[in-house]
């Protein structure tokens, strides 16, 4: 039988990851905002039949940034989903008699990292980002 003690212990415990796994909310939303407009940019430049100068590089430079986004955004959703399974696993460490620290550890820190690579992939698509700014200069 659990005690009201233990209850917000555990509580206590899954306020941290909770937070973080709305900040990943967030941050996956403003990647999928971009997302959209790259795969919109692309659809404009490449249905018109417009000969526009330095379309070509353009498209590529778009194909480039949807792949770093998706990179983003797939490592992101993937730490959401392990702080998920953290969240859960502290409730369910106070429902059976051993302990999944050693889990919990595990999964966090996978979560981390996941959630690290997937803003440097972020970060390298707002850095291709600015290029566009030089090909329209050219």
């Amino acid at each position: 039988m659990i005690n009201s003690i233990e209850v917000a212990n555990t509580i206590q415990l899954s306020v941290a990851p909770a937070f973080l796994l709305t900040g990943a909310g967030a941050i996956l939303a403003v990647m999928a905002n971009r997302l959209s407009r790259i795969v919109d940019r692309f659809r404009i430049l490449n249905e018109s039949d417009i000969k526009i100068e330095g379309k070509d590089s353009e498209l590529n430079y778009l194909l480039l940034r949807a792949r770093w986004t998706h990179w983003a955004i797939a490592l992101t959703t993937t730490s959401a989903l392990l702080l998920c399974v953290v969240i859960a696993a502290i409730f369910i460490s106070t429902e059976i008699s051993f302990s999944l620290h050693r889990f919990m550890d595990f999964f966090f820190s996978a979560a981390m990292i996941s959630l690290i690579v997937g803003l440097l992939c972020f970060l390298r698509e707002v850095h291709l980002s600015k290029n566009v700014i030089r090909l329209n200069k050219k």
